[in-house]
């Protein structure tokens, strides 16, 4: 009885954890067609970023208070991991990817960052002894394979040394979205999580804006998108609750039931949702081999679940 007990709170576990996975994967998807709209009109895209992020934390900042529920102390207990967290998770990714997309091609770009989920296995290998078994490994050669169908890049496209130094370092910024979120556990509430990382990120990002290091500039003008206008609020809004507040803490709530690994190669489905979004705001349709692509990461998603250890989560 106590075995059937504990394999229905595994089963749970796991469907709420894909559950919050898809939900984070698609609002994360969202925001590359949101912020294009944007940028179109005249927004740079740090600022876009800033706008997002720092909204996501104003929406999340009552409930994270409620969660610390006066406990202010658990906020200078984990000052490293919050601020870790904001710089690397939230800032860095950020960052360092429209850094890459100035220097060379923005699917190149995005498939270097997407190595993430591999630098997470590697990472389980090498400080926690996590040695992937042959599932994961084929779950990982098949989720590549798919997201390089998915992207859809031509042979000839053209990269430089400075932007793959940029994407990569997006994909180190992304590998530690995964692994912090697995990290902090229980000890500190996913929202307060949240909440910190993206005032902590944002504001990061405003400072290498006034020094800089990425143009800042906004319009009030009206945003296009495939077939209607909106005022420029409107994506804003959407930018800041769904794909920044609603986004990281679905996000880090699937990390924490299934694991940094999992978790990360399941957010490979942001890739595949920021392909039907761009189909449907931009008019950019996907093509045959792209829907192709997004069905074997979903494959590679099932095969490395398949080499997950039996625990209820992986440890970071």
């Amino acid at each position: 009885m106590a075995t059937l007990t504990h394999d229905t709170v595994v089963s749970n576990r796991l469907r709420s954890g894909l559950v919050c996975a898809v939900a984070s994967a698609s609002a994360f998807g969202l925001s590359g067609p949101l912020a294009r709209g944007l940028i179109d009109a005249g927004w740079s895209p740090a600022a876009v970023v800033i706008v997002r992020v720092l909204l996501g934390a104003l929406v999340l900042l009552p409930v994270a208070v409620r969660q610390l529920r006066g406990d202010w102390e658990l906020l200078r207990r984990n000052a490293a991991l919050l601020a870790g967290y904001g710089l690397l998770a939230v800032a860095t990714a950020q960052l360092a990817y429209f850094n890459a997309v100035a220097h060379m091609a923005v699917g190149v770009a995005l498939l270097i960052e997407y190595t993430a989920p591999i630098a997470v296995v590697v990472w389980l290998w090498l400080r926690h002894d996590q040695k992937p078994g042959r599932a994961t490994l084929l779950g990982a050669i098949i989720g590549v394979v798919g997201l390089i169908l998915v992207l859809n890049l031509n042979s000839g496209t053209q990269t430089s040394f400075v932007g793959i130094a940029w994407a990569m370092g997006a994909m180190v910024g992304a590998a530690a979205y995964f692994i912090l979120s697995a990290h902090a556990g229980d000890a500190v509430p996913g929202t307060v999580l949240a909440t910190s990382g993206l005032l902590v990120g944002g504001l990061g990002i405003l400072a290498a804006g006034l020094i800089g290091i990425v143009p800042l500039h906004a319009t009030t003008d009206p945003v296009a998108f495939q077939g209607f206008t909106v005022a420029w609020w409107v994506p804003l809004l959407a930018l800041g609750v769904v794909t920044a507040a609603i986004a990281y803490v679905t996000g880090i709530a699937a990390t924490r039931m299934l694991g940094s690994r999992l978790a990360s190669f399941a957010a490979l489905g942001e890739v595949l949702a920021a392909i039907l979004f761009s189909w449907a705001l931009l008019g950019q349709t996907p093509a045959p081999i792209q829907l192709l692509g997004g069905a074997l990461i979903l494959i590679g998603v099932v095969f490395v679940r398949l080499g997950e250890p039996d625990g209820d989560q992986i440890a970071p």
